[in-house]
C-alpha cells in the first residue's frame, strides 16, 4: 500500500523558517508528480507548490519567492522549504501526489495519494 508521511511542521515566528519534508512508500513504478497544499480554519485547501517528474514547478502566487519545493530521488523525498514566514500561513501543510504502480499485482496509473498533514502555525 503506497504511504506519505510528513514531518518538519511546528510553530515559528514572523519572519522565520521551516523545512517540511514527505517521504513516499509502497508499491511505486514512478511518480507523475508531488505537491503541497494547505487549509486555513474557514478556507478550502488550496495548491501551494507543485513538481512534477519532468522538474516543472507551480506555485501560488501568495508564496512565490519565499518557498521552495525540491526532492531527493534515492530518498523518495520532497521538500517544502519555507522563508520569511507570514501569519497568514498558518494552516495544516498536506503532501500529495499523483503516481503509477502496483495494486494487487495489477499496474494502475493516474492514483491519488494524501498524506494526513502536518500543523504550521507563524505567531510572534
Amino acid at each position: 500500500q503506497v504511504q506519505l508521511v510528513e514531518s518538519g511542521g511546528g510553530l515559528v515566528q514572523p519572519g522565520g523558517s521551516l523545512t517540511l519534508s514527505c517521504t513516499a512508500s509502497g508499491s511505486i513504478f514512478s511518480i507523475n508528480s508531488m505537491d503541497w497544499y494547505r487549509q486555513a480554519p474557514g478556507k478550502e485547501r488550496e495548491l501551494v507548490a507543485r513538481l512534477t517528474s519532468v522538474g516543472t514547478t507551480n506555485y501560488a502566487d501568495s508564496v512565490k519567492g519565499r518557498f521552495t519545493i525540491s526532492r531527493d530521488n534515492a530518498k523518495m523525498t520532497v521538500y517544502l522549504q519555507m522563508n520569511s514566514l507570514k501569519p497568514e500561513d498558518t494552516a495544516v501543510y498536506y503532501c500529495k501526489t499523483n503516481l503509477n504502480g502496483l495494486v494487487g499485482g495489477v499496474r494502475r496509473y493516474g492514483m491519488d495519494y494524501w498524506g494526513k498533514g502536518t500543523l504550521v502555525t507563524v505567531s510572534s
